[in-house]
């Protein structure tokens, strides 16, 4: 029995409708060559009935880019009949979107609402933080479109979260961040620490990155701004990874998980990679048009790739939160040092975090639990 895996797909490849500096995925395109990236419908039905038809009890579809929504809404109408064509009788099939939200209308956000797709929508901040980096190709802000999207979702009671990449101007304003999703009433938020290698030289980071101090402070007073204003108020995704880790022993955000094993990329064109962080030659799986998603989930370079992320550093293996982080991702271990050996590049902004809410979030587990453990 195939062990049970989630999918991220690419149906647009790494084109996009705007064009953020951060982002890592815009160079990918020198990989699948010129003119627009687009995922066929031969392609995307393969997809969903040799997915289906492995029978996990919860299937998941996560549709991210690039920018998903460039596909149209037509190609979203069509997946939903696949898979009720494809699916059987009491499986569970989800779908989740991540998107930049400049194309969400009352056409998108109905049919998100009826379909109950979970939206994800990437924000960095109020007005003045978001459009300095998050931009369109003429070089205007996108705030204002994007939370027209955002509003446009609520509207229609279409199910949201935010994603909020951490660049090293909003990663120093944290109590700016927390009181405006607060004041737009955002209920579950995620913030992903950037790092990306600066291109005129590799042994530094990029000028946007974040230090590993600067994201551990930034996490230490999000902890204390949601302990305070109660911890069922608002979802953020590392303290919810930490309590379930706390509760059940399985973290639920794969930068701590035991291997690299929960998802595999499929790429427009029906290539499938080991981890949308790697997207490369060497990591190339194969194709669903070639090869049974199964056989490529559970091939030898996939094993290989997920074991990966059991060889750590020397003084991970000393360290008190080994069992809680597990050296963190691979990417951030070879951001810069190019080796998966090497300790996190946000290893000590992760003992910043640690030192300052461990004990509190185990109390917070203990009394979900209702007893000591």
């Amino acid at each position: 029995m195939t062990r049970p895996f989630t999918l991220l797909i690419k149906p647009a490849g790494p084109d996009c409708n705007i064009a953020c500096e951060y982002c890592f995925y815009a160079c990918k395109s020198a990989l699948f060559g010129n003119g627009a990236h687009r995922m066929s419908e031969t392609i995307q039905e393969r997809l969903v009935k040799d997915y289906l038809r492995l029978g996990f009890a919860h299937t998941s579809f996560a549709w991210q880019g690039g920018e998903p929504t460039l596909m149209g809404l037509d190609f979203y109408k069509r997946l939903v009949a696949l898979q009720k064509q494809y699916g059987a009788p009491g499986q569970t099939v989800s779908n989740a979107l991540q998107t930049n939200g400049m194309l969400l209308d009352d056409q998108w956000c109905a049919f998100l609402a009826e379909y109950r797709f979970l939206t994800g929508i990437s924000i960095d901040g109020p007005k003045e933080i978001h459009d300095v980096y998050r931009k369109d190709r003429l070089g205007h802000g996108t705030f204002d479109r994007v939370m027209r999207g955002l509003e446009t979702c609520r509207k229609h009671k279409a199910e949201f979260n935010v994603l909020v990449l951490l660049n090293h101007i909003n990663v120093e304003h944290p109590d700016a961040l927390y009181d405006f999703f607060r004041s737009i009433d955002v209920r579950f938020l995620q913030f992903v620490p950037c790092v990306e290698k600066d291109p005129c030289d590799p042994a530094r980071p990029a000028p946007f990155s974040i230090t590993p101090q600067q994201y551990g402070r930034f996490m230490c007073r999000i902890f204390d701004r949601w302990a305070a204003e109660g911890v069922g108020v608002r979802s953020i995704r590392l303290f919810d990874s930490v309590l379930s880790f706390l509760l059940y022993g399985v973290h639920t955000e794969c930068t701590f998980a035991r291997r690299c094993n929960d998802y595999l990329v499929v790429e427009h064109n029906g290539d499938v990679f080991c981890c949308d962080f790697y997207v490369a030659d060497d990591t190339r799986l194969g194709n669903i048009m070639d090869t049974p998603i199964e056989q490529l989930a559970d091939s030898e370079l996939k094993h290989h790739f997920a074991r990966r992320k059991t060889e750590i550093a020397n003084k991970c293996l000393v360290c008190r939160y080994l069992e809680i982080c597990r050296g963190g991702c691979p990417k951030d271990r070879a951001v810069l040092t190019g080796t998966h050996v090497a300790a996190s590049y946000f290893c000590e902004g992760y003992k910043l975090f640690f030192d300052h809410a461990l004990l509190q979030l185990r109390a917070i587990a203990r009394t979900i639990q209702g007893r000591k453990f």
